[in-house]
């Protein structure tokens, strides 16, 4: 397993911004940009017409890109260079979570450091994104969630035999995925170099999770209990039939807690 860190360049990371800033969208996805960027001003891009909208957006971020060049370029060095020292103890720790030798999978992953803070993941093309403010230890924290989701599905479609187009949002794959990160995060090999970890440092996976409950049990208690007690196949068999079991109640909840899925 290896991920080579890479600086995609402006118009990659405006064309996967834009992405997340639709007509009639979410503001769980939009404003997370407009926390992170004042110089783009929330109030004046909202009263534009919505091509006039994506266009001010577009041409703000080119000339931010420009100043920030640099840095993105240092921190592409940084997180590389952390990203070999913790190389083999993360692959160890996804091996025995999953019950096949990583050192021979995904030797060709690649990591787009972008102004992006979505950071979204794309499992075909095998690459991610991680947003360029965080430190060389909150880059390999954002990693070791993605990669979790690469060997996830690797072992999902082994099994089941689906389709790819199934695990992206707001698929109900899709949200299993994101929920049961925490419990394999639990190996003391991925939570020590996670920052993020445990949740009182903001945690590794959505935050409409820490509250979800079913049958006045935490949900996530329960896929950590099936985790802990089940080879990887029955977990997933098994949490999925659970997830399937309390779909509605689980979509509620989180259009709920943060207004999407």
């Amino acid at each position: 397993m290896n991920v080579t860190f890479a600086n995609p360049g402006a118009d990659y990371m405006i064309a996967r911004i834009m992405e997340f800033q639709t007509e009639g969208g979410s503001a769980f996805w939009s404003d997370p940009l407009f926390h992170f960027f004042p110089r783009l001003d929330r109030a004046y891009a909202g009263s534009l017409p919505f091509p006039k909208r994506r266009e001010y957006i577009e041409q703000t971020l080119r000339e931010v890109y420009t100043g920030l060049e640099e840095t993105i370029n240092k921190k592409v060095l940084m997180y590389a260079q952390y990203w070999e020292a913790c190389r083999s103890q993360i692959s160890a720790a996804l091996s025995d979570a999953f019950g096949v030798d990583c050192s021979g999978l995904f030797n060709d992953l690649r990591c787009n450091v972008t102004m992006n803070p979505i950071e979204p993941r794309f499992l075909r093309e095998r690459r991610f994104d991680v947003f360029y403010l965080n430190s060389e230890r909150g880059a390999i924290g954002e990693s070791i969630h993605e990669l979790v989701h690469f060997m996830w599905f690797y072992v999902w479609n082994r099994l089941f035999g689906d389709g790819y187009d199934e695990y992206e949002r707001p698929s109900l794959k899709w949200i299993l995925s994101e929920m049961v990160v925490e419990s394999v995060m639990k190996d003391r090999r991925l939570s020590s170099i996670n920052p993020y970890f445990p949740r009182e440092n903001g945690g590794c996976v959505y935050p409409c999770f820490f509250d979800m409950r079913m049958g006045g049990v935490p949900v996530l208690e329960t896929l950590d209990a099936m985790y802990k007690s089940q080879r990887i196949e029955d977990f997933m068999r098994g949490s999925f039939a659970y997830c399937q079991e309390h779909e509605a109640e689980i979509r509620e909840h989180m259009i709920r807690s943060n207004g999407a899925i």
